[in-house]
């Protein structure tokens, strides 16, 4: 028969088993909120615009984990007028922040292009900041046949 204090011990790892599952499970997935959370954290209250932004990526994804996905914003891309950011967010994906590309004047065109995990079927926004500290967006909603981020 066990002694009390190796049944105190047992009873005080399961506990601490317990609680560190806690801590560290996530959800399997994000939601329209957490992106919500996420914009307001890069932008604050700025209002994201429709337009400038044309966001290129297959409507049906029969494979999430490999999606192309061009991004390209309307810009001179002139000293005085150019884009410094480009944001690609996926909102049920386990982290919603997706990709971040630097750009400035030298760069030409404002144009991105790559393949990207999406989780499920989902809305896929893309915003860009100019250097005038407006931000312009577009979204698309993407059907998924197969899951590309482990779920």
């Amino acid at each position: 028969m066990a002694s009390a204090s190796s049944l105190s011990r047992r009873r005080a790892l399961r506990q601490l088993v317990g609680v560190t599952a806690l801590l560290v499970v996530r959800p399997a997935r994000a939601t329209p909120d957490e992106l919500g959370g996420v914009l307001r954290e890069l932008f604050g209250e700025r209002p994201l615009r429709d337009g400038k932004v044309r966001l290129e990526l297959p409507r049906l994804a029969e494979n999430g984990a490999v999606v192309p996905v061009t991004v390209s914003v309307d810009s001179p891309m002139t000293g005085q007028d150019y884009v410094r950011r480009i944001h690609l967010f996926a909102e049920k994906n386990p982290q919603p922040r997706v990709l971040d590309v630097e750009l400035g004047p030298h760069n030409g065109r404002a144009r991105v292009s790559s393949r990207i995990r999406i989780a499920d079927s989902q809305q896929i926004l893309a915003v860009a900041v100019l250097n005038d500290d407006s931000l312009w967006s577009s979204a698309v909603h993407v059907e998924v046949t197969v899951a590309g981020c482990g779920l």
